[in-house]
């Protein structure tokens, strides 16, 4: 008699594989047969202060023996809280609070289009940029340039016109009167951390002033000091219209941002909403971690992190000829050359080590932003094998 699936009841939408974690602490995830895996995942950049960490289970812990759930239809004290300090951490002056990146997404574009609608004449098209990632919902697939996207759930969204990362001769030509706004990740993340170049940041502001579009930055990955800095718009000298937070907002927890600047609020009452979006328990998680990250201590050690990572990586690709290092923070890629990325993540997996491959030749670094030097370290080393053996095996 066959044994039965035991992941039969779970929709298969990726290719887990056959491990099952039951808890998790800092930098390591536990499985049930009590092995210990060293994550460099970490929820891809969700759990920013590691798994479980102390002042988010806290927070909950307090906050689910006091209110869970107001209801969206009324003001809860948390909510107020978390939204006056996003506002006064950054340049923007009001937030939507919402339950995935995706969603947050979703409303900055519903939120551009309406801005469009009342002030600029109904335009309601968005410039996105090559290998962008804004999410899995229709509107924010349509807004992706994903090349596996481009056959899925026919027809999509329309008015999303798609011009190359960091070319503004290409993003200048595809303006026209039915523009409303820009939107870019600041790193593309999914096309393998690229960041957009200083000056290409600043030629889309200047083109957004110039033609009255509104600039929408998702920081879905590179906010909440992921990147070194509290928000990665900081690094670039310029101010968003419309900013999206999410992933490790909320330390592990189900929470996003929609950020605007006042004069772009134009939502009426019932335009947007959603049943759990501002709960008082996710926001306490979220002001744990915004109190934690805020703090220019704990940002000047990301950048310390980020400066030791990255010199591992260097040294790795110099020692088995390897590619191109990049990013910022500890949002970093490493170039594997000739070798598979994906079969290094899977060796890695065996050697109880959770990385990230998000194209065939690039390996992405998302550990928490409290990683120690230790484990960084200890990651290097396994990494190293890895790419020796490999290396080894081509020769």
């Amino acid at each position: 008699m066959n044994k039965p699936n035991p992941y039969s009841s779970v929709m298969q939408i990726a290719a887990r594989p056959d491990i099952v974690f039951v808890s998790g602490r800092g930098g390591w995830l536990v499985d049930d047969q009590d092995r210990k895996y060293l994550d460099f995942i970490q929820g891809w950049a969700v759990n920013c202060l590691g798994h479980c960490p102390t002042q988010v289970t806290q927070a909950v812990s307090k906050q689910v023996n006091t209110l869970i759930n107001a209801s969206p239809a009324f003001y809860n004290n948390v909510m107020l809280n978390l939204a006056d300090s996003l506002v006064r951490h950054s340049c923007l002056h009001q937030v939507f609070f919402a339950n995935s990146g995706a969603e947050a997404n979703e409303g900055a574009i519903k939120l551009a289009r309406k801005w469009g609608q009342l002030h600029k004449g109904g335009a309601n098209k968005i410039i996105t940029f090559n290998n962008a990632f804004h999410g899995r919902t229709l509107a924010t697939m349509s807004a992706s340039a994903k090349a596996q996207f481009e056959p899925l759930f026919e027809p999509k969204v329309s008015g999303f016109t798609k011009v190359p990362f960091n070319d503004l001769s290409a993003l200048q030509q595809a303006i026209d009167p039915m523009t409303v706004a820009i939107m870019l990740e600041p790193i593309q993340g999914e096309a393998g951390v690229i960041p957009a170049q200083l000056e290409f940041i600043a030629g889309v502001r200047q083109l957004c002033d110039q033609y009255d579009l509104l600039l929408i930055l998702d920081e879905i990955q590179t906010g909440i000091g992921r990147t070194g800095s509290l928000f990665a718009y900081q690094q670039y000298a310029i101010e968003p219209d419309i900013l999206t937070l999410g992933k490790g907002i909320a330390g592990g927890l189900p929470l996003a941002a929609l950020l605007a600047k006042d004069k772009f609020c134009c939502f009426a009452h019932g335009d947007q909403g959603g049943t759990f979006n501002g709960n008082p328990l996710v926001s306490a998680a979220g002001q744990a971690v915004l109190d934690t990250v805020a703090d220019a201590e704990f940002l000047a050690q990301v950048q310390h992190l980020s400066d030791y990572l990255r010199e591992g990586l260097m040294q790795l690709s110099t020692s088995f000829n390897l590619g191109e290092v990049r990013g910022s923070g500890l949002l970093l890629a490493l170039e594997t050359g000739s070798l598979d990325a994906t079969d290094i993540v899977r060796q890695a997996l065996q050697k109880q080590l959770l990385l990230n491959a998000p194209r065939p030749h690039t390996l992405r670094f998302m550990p928490a932003l409290n990683v120690s030097e230790q484990e960084i370290s200890e990651m290097l080393k396994t990494l190293a094998a890895i790419l020796g053996s490999l290396v080894t095996a081509k020769s």
